[in-house]
């Protein structure tokens, strides 16, 4: 199954059979309670409904690149200089603030994930469902929940925690306050937990849904940034020693339709290039090379401090970054003259090598949201943070050789938990990770200003809660200092 299709809540309103004359008969309309409970079908298209979310526009597209990779110091706003993309400048100059429109974009999405997540949970008990595959659906959407928190949490910090459908007046008033990032973190952990308890280890057929070892390592991230190293080590241990999982040995094919789900995978977002074409809508066109002959938008290109960090004989670099006029894997010679040198590789959709249905906007790109390298990073940095340094240079390593950099020189613990952030840095760039991972370690305000971008100590450690959401809520939201 190539993608998990879409389900509109709006198909369960059906109107009744007419006997003699539609004149004839009153009004009969079926409430989507009344579909759900006597459709056999009904479970499934409740939990693919929250799935669904992952797709949108405003989930994983323009205004979450903008603030997840943007706003970081591997990339720049690209496109053209006077194409601001709305308010992607400010993201890029940290210029910012609460009425900037992205971060209302990325907070209303992942809030309507976390919605549907809670009326697939209110619906499902209320069903005739099998017990084993009850338990398994509520895994797989509590995972969700735990990854669209995660998502807020690393952005604006403490956001109001919703675990059920609001009812009661003290309820709907609590959607409107915010929780401490430690109660949001509490939720994400537990809601993972569960997830890990529930779900099956593989899905041979259905990929993209939640397994067991996403939970799993999903569990050990967010215990890395909770610096929890025992239970993060612990995690990482479980999956590794699961067996199911290696580094794929050309990192360059990661990306690639070849790539999605190797050995390498832990969770994608699966997307669908051929008839009917169902991907994250635009994720590939906002940040495609832009110029004459050029296939996208141009947005979120790589910068020339990332360009030059990666070491002479680093796959990476070339995997990552692709440079205006060179001739790319499939072929195709992208513009010497395009408005940038340098655009995001990971990206590439290949339209003579790869599905496409010849739809830019809804492309086969799969999301790599988990991968083990990244795994095997969290794990050299738990173990180095327990004191076990030479153990952790062993996981360190094994990234860097499948980079063809050879191994680390760092040896005391200090030199090894900066050449794992620096690692980080290189192996997942443009992976909508650094920011987080500047702003978890303390190197945030370094790096923003090393970048000749205007980073303020005390604000710009978070993003502004958006203002729209304070003024909807009549002033019980509060907002992030500084702003």
């Amino acid at each position: 199954m190539k993608k998990i299709l879409a389900f509109s809540l709006s198909a369960a309103l059906m109107l009744g059979a007419c006997k003699k004359s539609f004149l004839d008969e009153k009004p009969r309309a079926q409430t989507p309670e009344d579909y759900f409970a006597s459709s056999t079908k009904a479970p499934e298209e409740i939990v693919t409904s929250v799935y669904s979310k992952l797709y949108d526009w405003n989930q994983h597209c323009f205004s979450w690149i903008g603030v997840t990779s943007i706003a970081d110091d591997n990339a720049d706003k690209g496109s053209e200089p006077g194409d601001s993309g709305t308010d992607k400048d400010q993201l890029d100059n940290y210029s910012f603030t609460s009425t900037s429109a992205s971060f209302n974009e990325v907070w209303n999405a992942n809030f309507e994930g976390i919605a549907r997540v809670n009326k697939a949970l209110d619906m499902l008990d209320k069903l005739n469902v099998d017990p084993n595959l009850k338990t398994r659906y509520q895994g797989e959407v509590r995972f969700l929940r735990a990854y669209y928190y995660f998502q807020l949490v690393r952005m604006f910090g403490g956001v109001p925690v919703i675990s059920r459908v609001p009812v009661t007046e003290d309820e709907i008033r609590q959607v409107n306050v915010r929780n401490t990032a430690e109660e949001v973190y509490d939720l994400i952990e537990e809601d993972l937990q569960f997830a890990s308890a529930s779900l099956p280890e593989n899905y041979l057929i259905e990929k993209g849904r939640a397994t067991k070892w996403a939970a799993v390592g999903m569990l050990a991230k967010v215990q890395m940034y909770r610096q929890k190293w025992d239970d993060c080590a612990s995690n990482c241990e479980s999956l590794i020693n699961s067996g199911l999982f290696e580094l794929h040995p050309k990192y360059e094919e990661i990306w690639r339709e070849v790539g999605e789900w190797s050995s390498e995978s832990i969770w994608e977002i699966q997307a669908k290039g051929d008839f009917p074409a169902k991907g994250i809508q635009q994720y590939f066109s906002v940040q495609a090379p832009r110029g004459a002959g050029g296939l996208g938008w141009g947005f979120n290109t790589p910068t020339q401090k990332l360009y030059d960090a990666y070491e002479a004989g680093d796959v990476r670099r070339d995997a990552t970054i692709i440079t205006s006029g060179q001739v790319l894997w499939d072929g195709w010679q992208t513009n010497a003259a395009a408005p940038n040198k340098y655009y995001n590789y990971k990206c590439y959709i290949s339209e003579s090598q790869e599905t496409f249905a010849n739809n830019r906007d809804q492309t086969n790109k799969n999301l790599r949201v988990l991968r083990y390298a990244d795994l095997l990073l969290i794990y050299a940095e738990a173990l180095n943070e327990k004191g076990q340094t030479g153990a952790a240079l062993q996981q360190l390593n094994a990234v860097r050789q499948r980079a063809k950099i050879g191994n680390s020189m760092a040896a005391t613990q200090e030199e090894v938990r900066l050449a794992i952030w620096d690692e980080r840095r290189l192996e997942l760039a443009m992976e909508h990770d650094r920011l987080f991972d500047l702003r978890r370690t303390g190197q945030i305000a370094d790096a923003i200003k090393a970048d000749g971008k205007n980073f303020e100590i005390g604000k710009h450690e978070l993003f502004p809660i958006p203002q729209r959401q304070i003024d909807l809520s009549n002033g019980l939201m509060t907002q992030n200092p500084g702003y």
